[in-house]
């Protein structure tokens, strides 16, 4: 069964009250940093500690008449400070704020997505383990290839995971950053420390060189990292999607006790999780492309990256955070039929062996050319008359002046596939 899917802490992550919550962390950051430099009262700012506050409806209601965010913001504040306020966003530019407090968020959602990697990890880990020697065809092109085992396609999965799990990680150092360096980053209007103070207290880095802005390619790194795990997660769902069909079904989503797929045919158990799951990626892709058009800005900044932030963002931190915990639930409580990968395996005679076949008679002295010819052969009689492919080899006088019927027996040894699985899990699972 899967539960509604809900964290919470991302939704409330993205709030007006907690974005403005993170701007009044800013401001009150820049006022004890200034109070440290001797610039305003340590009074002063123990006032504005003790009653800074805000109002949401408030700073909305302000925001239609000046048709300004951070002004807004600024005057609600100082309904509440009283004539300390004076010393509130002292030197700074609206950007100064926004952009610190965008990257104290960014940073929090990273965390969060961690999280939810490190979840989907274990149970990616777990499944891999308990089908680490459940035989199943490999498939290339949707054909049959050669045998694999089921559990080698959870270790992939968890290999994915591990390199997303290393670039969220790196997507969240390079968002750590905070810019107080004025108008158009030149510290015009306050001291160079100002900034190294207030990011130490906020737990981020100082932009090396800015403009009016921290520069946007960090936003589109973050966002290309979401769209990789998005993609993973997409990756994944699409397997299970295939799985699923009723020509395969080897494996299916979980399908709950009362769940109806189906308004029309009762019978249906359709992946509609995963199905849902392939669709979201192609929404956080897209909020990825968006992130690089916010790269080139006009001279020193424009408005232009705002307006798009503003949805790609929180839009993309929510819906890789659900992806990630509804997968999640699906790995754990997937159906898998082992019995049928033994039949379907089945379904293609045994030609899964043609290249051990080939390769037999090349190691008898057969020029590889006249070994794939005649494995080739045979291959295509197999499929034609649905006959066992072992069973035309020990028929075919060419193959039998080459190999006898021990040497036949002993190519269509499941095991020789799957020798090496070990040695695949140690290279995956070495931590």
């Amino acid at each position: 069964m899967i539960p509604r899917y809900t964290r919470p802490e991302m939704g409330k992550l993205w709030e007006p009250e907690n974005r403005f919550r993170k701007w009044l962390d800013v401001e009150i950051a820049a006022c004890e940093a200034w109070a440290e430099l001797g610039e305003i009262p340590e009074d002063a700012v123990n006032i504005i500690k003790e009653k800074a506050n805000f109002d949401v409806a408030r700073i909305d209601e302000i925001e239609s008449t000046v048709k300004h965010d951070v002004i807004a913001f600024l005057t609600s504040v100082s309904e509440f400070v009283g004539p300390e306020s004076r010393f509130v966003h002292k030197g700074l530019t609206s950007s100064d704020v926004v952009d610190t407090a965008l990257s104290l968020m960014m940073k929090e959602a990273a965390e969060i997505i961690i999280k939810d990697i490190t979840e989907l990890m274990s149970a990616l880990k777990e499944q891999a383990f308990k089908y680490k020697e459940t035989p199943c065809i490999g498939r290339s092109h949707g054909v049959h290839a050669e045998p694999m085992t089921f559990g080698l396609k959870f270790a992939l999965w968890y290999e994915d995971a591990k390199r997303n799990l290393r670039r969220m990680q790196q997507a969240k150092e390079v968002i750590c950053i905070g810019k107080l360096s004025g108008a158009v980053g030149t510290f015009s209007n306050v001291p160079t420390k100002l900034e190294e103070l207030v990011c130490a207290k906020l737990g981020l880095k100082p932009e090396t060189v800015a403009t009016q802005v921290v520069q946007r390619d960090r936003h589109a790194e973050y966002m290309s990292a979401l769209a990789l795990v998005a993609a993973s997660v997409e990756k994944i769902s699409v397997e299970i999607r295939h799985l699923q069909r009723t020509e395969v079904r080897e494996a299916e989503e979980p399908f709950s006790a009362g769940q109806k797929g189906s308004s029309a045919m009762p019978h249906k158990r359709n992946p509609v999780g995963c199905e849902n799951l392939s669709g979201l990626a192609r929404v956080v892709r897209t909020n990825a492309l968006a992130a690089f058009e916010n790269i080139a800005l006009w001279h020193e900044r424009d408005i232009s990256h705002s307006s798009v932030e503003r949805v790609i963002i929180p839009d993309s931190t929510i819906l890789v955070d659900y992806m990630l915990g509804r997968l999640c639930g699906i790995i754990k409580n997937m159906h898998i039929y082992p019995e049928r990968m033994l039949e379907n395996m089945e379904k293609s005679y045994g030609l899964h062996n043609s290249q051990r076949t080939m390769l037999a008679l090349t190691e008898k002295g057969m020029l590889r050319e006249d070994a794939y010819a005649l494995v080739q052969k045979n291959a295509m009689e197999s499929w034609r008359t649905a006959t066992d492919f072992k069973t035309l080899l020990m028929k075919d006088p060419q193959i039998k002046e080459k190999l006898d019927d021990n040497n036949i027996n002993e190519i269509f040894d499941l095991s020789y596939y799957l020798r090496h699985v070990d040695y695949i899990y140690n290279r995956v699972f070495e931590e």
